[in-house]
């Protein structure tokens, strides 16, 4: 039988993961893997319990087509009493298989073939494929060292801006975990608002957070939800990244617009998974408490044992993530990361997957424990000097 595949096949960004899985499969070495985000901690008990419950219930196995109705209610009951954000639930929230199935799916509702989206470089790879499933345009903003890895849209040609749809933003961000301020967020309202640009804020890391005030909302600053939405997931910051379930809150219009495209998608998240998120929501602020220490401890050992060694670690304050540019500047990223696999058995991400701002710099997940990150930095010690003797 002939087969044929679809040109949009051929635009989509390539995956480096598949690519860095065949490599380990190879390696003979015992490894360390800080390539994917999932998260090794488990969820709470609590969340796992309510849903082995209600998996044994024969009630639950029907459509449930939307975010139930305790679900939203529990979403806006999170962000009030996180950030103080008012939410209405039956209009201002929506539920996602995930964040990625809403990323890459939000272009498909507001913009035409040849559309501008406004995009980071480096950015989250589900955003460039969302551009390329709408056959959109996208307009790279690159994170720079200067601008403290902040899009600077006063660069952004005017032509271009008059063409945009829409606008993405991430943070704390992925693979660079910045943090915006205030002034930063009433900035990006106001470049929305002359333009007519709808605004994505990405929060998926919203609850690591090292030092100082927890991240704060896109949705808290005046105006945010006429100009666009915030998405959550709670793949990170409950660990309940298999199973699926995030979510879109903001403008109603908006929100009204993607439920329209959505009944067209799906028939909705098993609703044992929905009841086992409202039980996190609950407990949200112990079971982060628990998330931020593990992971500020891991954050500190890594970054200053990578820099001691000679590597330059982007400053963050929060994010499941550091970025880092390597010492060895001579090789390329991907070279880089494949030598590290063969020679020192540890799993990086190149930074060029995530865009060609990413050049020389590698992404490194936090999901690891202290004594098996301290294996790794010996490692990368180890291979450093072997390579300095040669």
């Amino acid at each position: 039988m002939k087969t044929y595949t679809a040109n949009l096949m051929t635009q989509l960004p390539h995956s480096i993961f598949g690519e860095l899985k065949e490599a380990t499969m190879k390696s003979k070495k015992e490894l360390i893997d800080l390539s994917l985000g999932s998260p090794d901690l488990p969820p709470d008990e609590r969340i796992r319990q309510r849903l082995a419950e209600l998996t044994l219930k024969p009630a639950s196995y029907g459509y449930t087509l939307t975010g139930t109705s305790r679900f939203n209610e529990a979403v806006a009951a999170y962000y009030h009493t996180r950030y103080n954000v008012d939410i209405l639930p039956e209009t201002e929230v929506l539920q996602t298989m995930g964040s990625q199935e809403g990323l890459v799916h939000l272009p498909l509702a507001f913009c035409n073939e040849g559309d501008v989206i406004l995009t980071t470089n480096p950015g989250y790879v589900a955003y460039e494929a969302g551009i390329r499933v709408a056959k959109a345009t996208p307009y790279y903003m690159p994170l720079l060292k200067e601008h403290h890895y902040l899009p600077n849209l006063d660069a952004i040609p005017k032509d271009i801006a008059l063409k945009a749809k829409l606008l993405i933003l991430n943070f704390p961000g992925n693979p660079v975990p910045a943090m915006p301020s205030v002034a930063f967020f009433e900035k990006v309202i106001a470049f929305a608002k002359k333009y007519d640009i709808i605004v994505l804020h990405d929060a998926a890391y919203s609850e690591f957070y090292f030092e100082g005030d927890r991240p704060f909302s896109f949705l808290q600053i005046n105006g945010a939800k006429d100009v666009g939405l915030e998405i959550n997931s709670l793949s990170k910051s409950f660990s309940l990244a298999g199973a699926r379930i995030a979510y879109f809150l903001g403008n109603a219009q908006l929100i009204q617009t993607l439920q329209s495209l959505k009944s067209h998608l799906d028939y909705g998240i098993f609703e044992p998974i929905q009841e086992a998120a409202i039980v996190a929501f609950e407990h949200a602020e112990e079971i982060t408490n628990r998330l931020r220490k593990t992971f500020k401890s891991r954050h500190t050992l890594l970054s200053t044992g990578l820099e001691r060694l000679g590597w330059e670690v982007a400053p963050s304050a929060g994010g499941m993530f550091l970025y880092a540019k390597y010492p060895q500047q001579h090789w390329d990223d991907r070279t880089f990361v494949f030598e590290l696999i063969e020679h020192a058995g540890i799993v990086l991400v190149p930074g060029s997957a995530f865009g060609t701002e990413g050049k020389q710099h590698v992404r490194i997940a936090l999901v690891q424990d202290e004594q098996t990150l301290q294996r790794a930095l010996s490692r990368i010690h180890l291979w450093q000097q072997q390579k300095v003797s040669h």
